[in-house]
Parts: C-alpha cells; structure tokens; sequence
C-alpha cells in the first residue's frame, strides 16, 4: 500500500487508513517497503525507542522519492548525542519569560491582521490575510528577523514545500531562505539583541542559519495549518462553535481538541530502525523505515472514546501533535499561546464568520507533509 493523500472528509484521515491494524507494510516512492503506524502505543514506542532514528540518510519519505540533504544545526533529523546538544541550548531560548513576554505583541499582530479582514471585506481569505502572516510574524519576531522581511520569508517558505513546482524552483527557494537567514545572523553578530538568534551566537554561522531555518518552518507552517484548517472545522461543526462562543473560558479546551482532531502533521514523522525491532507484533528488520502517523494516531479509540467527533470539552492528555519523546516540539507552548489568542480574537471580531464557498469548494493541502487548507473565503 501506498500512503493515502485523499479525503472523502476534509477532517478526517483517508479512509484507506481507518481499519488499519496497529502496523502495516507501506510502498515507498523509490521501491523500498516499510512500515506505517496508526497505534497510539505503538507510536509512543517507536517514537521513544533509541533504536529507531530520526536520520533523514537513514530514513525514507512516503510522498517523496529522495530525502532532502541535512543542514547543520536540523535537530530534527539528528539523533543523540548531536540532538542533546543542540536541544539543551534551544530549550534555554524558549523560555516561559519569553513565551509570556510575547503575548502582549501576539494580540497586537492578531488584531491588525484582523483589521485587514475587515478592509479587504467579505469574501475574504482568512488564510492570506490572517493565519499565515500572523504565525509568520510572531515566528519571525521571537527569532529577530526584520519585520520588512517576512515578505520574502513567507514566498521562500511556500515554495520550498509546494510540490507543484520543480526541483530547481525549490532549490531556488531555498537559496533564498537560507541567504535571509545569512543576512541576519551576520547582523546580529555585529549588534545581538534579545532575540532568539542572537541567543545561539555561540554556534557557528552555519549551525544558527540552519537552526534558523528549521525553526521558521517549525513555527509557522504548523500553526498557520492550524489556524485555517481549525477554523474551518468549527464552521462545519456550528454546535461546538456556538459552546465556545457561549463559553470562552473553553478555549484552552477547543485548542487541544483541534490540535488532536486534525493532527495536520501527516506525512513528517519518519524513523529507521537502527536494529532489529518487533513492534505491536510484527518484526521491523535493520534499516526499514517507518511513518509515524498521527492523524490516525490521534483516532486511536483505545486511548480517546468516539474518537472521530470533535468535542472541545474532550480531556485530550496524551495526544502526540506536537510529537513525543526527544523529537517533541519546543514551541509548543508558544504555538498553544498563538491558536488561544488568535481563535478568540477572530471569533470575538466576527460573531457571524461563515464561509464565503460551499464547504467541498475549500482547497485542501492534500499532497504536503503539513495537511491543511491553501485557502479559506470567509464572509461575516
């Protein structure tokens, strides 16, 4: 089998994976099999078990024949001991002095996007107006990147992921990211300031550009996914949109239920067994690779009753959105804090937001490791 893009629900995970058993033998793009996991304690194994790697060398992708090369400083695609190392020093920078210290700014940038909505006027897309530029700046901000550049950060950032275009396009986008990156290191060596970036000059150049990189990727493409795609869910489930809206306090409730409903890491969460290694049952040899995917993990009804209903009054501990083990996402608590505030405001600013196309008219990110929508006419 071939790992599934298609949908007959725009949030639910194809339906070719929702009798899966807890593994099961997957056809890679380049010929290979391995394996796919939908079991929520087998996920939790495999993504703890330090004979499984996160090596993008040693790993495979199902929706992409080759794996990109690895840039210094890409923790994501190390293992221990060189991920410790980087890690430890990331996780002094995301402190919750500076998590706290942005919110303030958050609701400043969630209110002038919102402003745009407004001036651009019905039909508007929520998507390009308010979810991508409002995760975009934050991330942009936390890391001291000049609020003049996350123009050519956001085109950047969109091609180099956009399988529609070739390989020299994105090569090209990614030239392109890497010299902002460049840019702004070299400036912060000259005049550090309290920023993000300026908090790694103790790495080389290229192990803060590389960083840099996977960072600006890590905190905006997921929560601007999440923002679009979350609320077109709340539009099609107008009886949980009119709870929150009765009651906010149950928005911290509404974040972790969106975030483990639409699980929109789809296709990025990829081990290779460094041994052999049995999992739920079967034997993955030496070197077979394996996704890890959370849509369907995160429907697991063994761990979460009537798993396919959204409910934000769900207790939802122990979802693996923002993965599990040494991998587990460092923003995390800044992506909780810009969902919180950016949901509240557009709903507190539209009280009749609906969408502005027929829900099947909504197109759907199908074909990328980050499932979303690319855009979401709104009307209010």
């Amino acid at each position: 089998m071939r790992v599934p893009t298609a949908r007959d629900n725009p949030f639910d995970p194809p339906a070719a994976l929702a009798d899966a058993p807890p593994i099961s033998r997957l056809d890679y793009p380049d010929g290979s099999r391995g394996w796919v996991v939908t079991d929520h304690a087998a996920a939790r194994f495999v993504m703890s078990d330090p004979r499984f790697s996160s090596r993008t060398d040693l790993t495979k992708s199902p929706i992409r024949p080759v794996q990109p090369p690895v840039f210094p400083g890409a923790i994501l695609f190390m293992d221990p001991p060189d991920h410790t190392k980087y890690r430890k020093l990331l996780a002094g920078q995301f402190t919750l002095r500076r998590m706290r210290a942005l919110e303030p700014r958050i609701a400043e940038i969630a209110a002038d996007r919102l402003d745009a909505v407004e001036q651009a006027g019905p039909p508007a897309d929520l998507t390009r107006l308010f979810a991508l530029p409002l995760a975009s700046l934050v991330i942009c901000e936390l890391l001291g990147i000049p609020y003049s550049s996350h123009d050519r950060f956001e085109r950047a950032s969109y091609a180099m992921l956009d399988p529609a275009r070739s390989q020299a396009e994105r090569d090209a986008a990614g030239g392109e990211m890497f010299a902002l990156l460049g840019e702004t290191v070299v400036a912060k060596r000259k005049s550090p300031g309290d920023d993000l970036l300026s908090g790694l000059l103790s790495l080389t150049n290229e192990e803060v550009i590389g960083m840099g990189v996977q960072l600006l990727f890590a905190g905006h493409e997921s929560t601007a996914n999440m923002l679009s795609l979350g609320t077109f869910a709340l539009l099609r489930h107008p009886e949980q949109l009119a709870l929150l809206r009765s009651e906010p306090d149950l928005i911290d409730g509404a974040v972790e239920e969106l975030l483990r409903h639409l699980s929109i890491v789809q296709h990025e969460v990829n081990r290779a067994a460094l041994e052999d290694v049995e999992v739920a049952g079967q034997l993955v040899t030496k070197g077979e690779s394996v996704l890890v995917y959370l849509p369907m993990v995160n429907r697991d009804s063994e761990r979460f009753p009537d798993p396919f209903t959204l409910d934000i009054t769900r207790k939802t501990s122990g979802h693996m959105s923002f993965g599990h083990g040494v991998h587990q996402c460092l923003g995390q608590q800044l992506s909780r804090v810009e969902l919180r505030i950016g949901f509240s405001a557009m709903l507190a600013r539209f009280p009749n937001l609906r969408l502005a196309v027929a829900p099947e008219d909504v197109p759907l990110r199908t074909d990328r490791g980050i499932y979303g929508v690319t855009a979401l006419p709104i009307a209010w």
